[in-house]
This record gives C-alpha cells, sequence and structure tokens, in this order.
C-alpha cells in the first residue's frame, strides 16, 4: 500500500493535461491520416536524459543538504556541552544562555529554508545567533575557561557556520535554468510531436495500441518530470525525502544539564 501512496502522490493535473493531450493529438492523427514513423530515441534524448540528469543532481543536493545538516546538529551539540562541561565554576547561566541560542538557530534555519525564497531579514537573523554566539563565547573566558578550550570552541561555531552556507547554497542555487526550462518545453510539446507515431502504431497494429502507447508514455514522462521537481528543493516539505528542518523540540530535550539527566 505504501508504494502505491507514494506512486499517487507524483501525479497531478500535469499527469491529466499531457496524457489527455497526447491522445487527443494521437485520435486527430488517426482521423486525418498522418501517421509517420518516428525514432523512440529521440524521446530519450530529448527529454529523458535531461530529466535524469537533473533528478540525480537534485538527489546529490539532498544527500549534501543531509551530510550539513547533520554537522550543523552535531557541532551545536558539542557546543553545549563545552558551555556545560567546561566552565570551572557554576556553568547555569553559560549553558541556558547556549541552549536557547541554538533552539532559535534551528527554529530561524527552519523559518528561513521552508520559505519559497530567502528574505534579507531571515538571513540577518540567523548571523546576529552567530553573533551571539560567539560572544557567548567571550563570557566564557571571563569565567576561567582557557584559551585552548575557547578556540575549540570557537572552532565548533565555525563549523556551523560552514555548514549553514552549505545548507543555504543549495536552498539558493537550483538545478540549472535553462536545462530545467528545456524539459518543460519538451515535455510540453512531446503529445503533438509524436502523436504522428502513435498513430502510426494503431494504423499497423490495432486501434487501441497508439492510445495506450501515447498514455504510457506520457505517465512515465511526467512523472520523472514530477519526481525531480520535488527533489528540487531538499527543505520545501512537500516530497516525502526531503530534509526534516523541525527539530527545536527535539533539541531541547537533547541539550539538558547533567541533573537533568
Amino acid at each position: 500500500m505504501n508504494v502505491i501512496r507514494e506512486f499517487l502522490r507524483i501525479l497531478n493535473l500535469q499527469t491529466a493535461i499531457v496524457i489527455s493531450l497526447s491522445v487527443i493529438a494521437t485520435y486527430l492523427c488517426i482521423l486525418y491520416d498522418v501517421a509517420v514513423e518516428l525514432p523512440t530515441t529521440l524521446i530519450s534524448v530529448a527529454i529523458v536524459f535531461p530529466i535524469v540528469f537533473s533528478i540525480n543532481a537534485a538527489y546529490r543536493r539532498r544527500e549534501e543538504a543531509l551530510r550539513a545538516f547533520a554537522s550543523l546538529k552535531a557541532h551545536a551539540v558539542a557546543l553545549f556541552y563545552a558551555h556545560r562541561d567546561w566552565v570551572p565554576n557554576d556553568s547555569s547561566e553559560h549553558q541556558s544562555r547556549i541552549k536557547e541560542l541554538i533552539i532559535r538557530l534551528l527554529q530561524a534555519i527552519q523559518k528561513s529554508f521552508t520559505s519559497d525564497f530567502e528574505t534579507e531579514a531571515d538571513f540577518q537573523r540567523i548571523y546576529k545567533l552567530f553573533s551571539q554566539m560567539s560572544g557567548s563565547m567571550e563570557k566564557l573566558r571571563r569565567a576561567g575557561m582557557s584559551g585552548s578550550e575557547i578556540s575549540r570552541a570557537n572552532q565548533y561555531l565555525r563549523s556551523i557556520m560552514i555548514d549553514y552556507e552549505r545548507m543555504r547554497n543549495i536552498f539558493v542555487y537550483r538545478t540549472p535554468t535553462a536545462l530545467r526550462a528545456y524539459s518543460q518545453v519538451f515535455l510540453s510539446a512531446f503529445p503533438v510531436l509524436f502523436a504522428p507515431y502513435f498513430a502510426a502504431l494503431s494504423t499497423k497494429y490495432f486501434l487501441s495500441l497508439g492510445f495506450l502507447v501515447a498514455a504510457i508514455y506520457s505517465l512515465v514522462l511526467v512523472s520523472l518530470d514530477n519526481i525531480q521537481d520535488r527533489l528540487e528543493n531538499p527543505y520545501d516539505e512537500i516530497g516525502v525525502d526531503d530534509v526534516n528542518l523541525r527539530i527545536a523540540d527535539q533539541y531541547r530535550e537533547i541539550l539538558t544539564s547533567e541533573d537533568e539527566n
């Protein structure tokens, strides 16, 4: 049932439109006796290859986003532990401060990346949190933490910032626009361009074959395009394979003091 449900998720209005156009165009070609044998390899070169290339590129971007987000979360927890465990005296003030900053950072990242477009306000908000985290390290210095430990904690913050920028690049820079436009144009033109070929199948074999092949080709090609579209933005929470950014509450439980463990 899960397989069927996930397959149905990639069907949309575009699927119905392209299938309908293919069937109607095939019918008109049969009606007006326009039947031509066309090389089916043209479909692979003009449509399938660009879409599959885009799917592979989108999947690699998703994997890169997962690696960057995993690293960001791990370094954020390490930064919290540094505030909790490395301060010579009472660390409750420091760990509460960094915990709140980390939770706010996770919430800000989620808000920024699940939007349709990045706003300057979201970007500035995240870097303001980074600045506050850096200031938190200076408070650790005044609390008696050694210079080497401060340096290591700053390395954690640096890694968090690098991972955020990697995730941001994936969000801002998508599949090449020209390649996407090319695929869309040929996918839209496909029902008309290949209708004479489907009509030839009906003429050569039996009537329903041309309509059946036209519908199957359309279903496969549009489904591939929809898969690519769902993978395009790994943060938009539309596809089942998207990166889950709603983790602030989960990490609020992880970032605890030793007494709470």
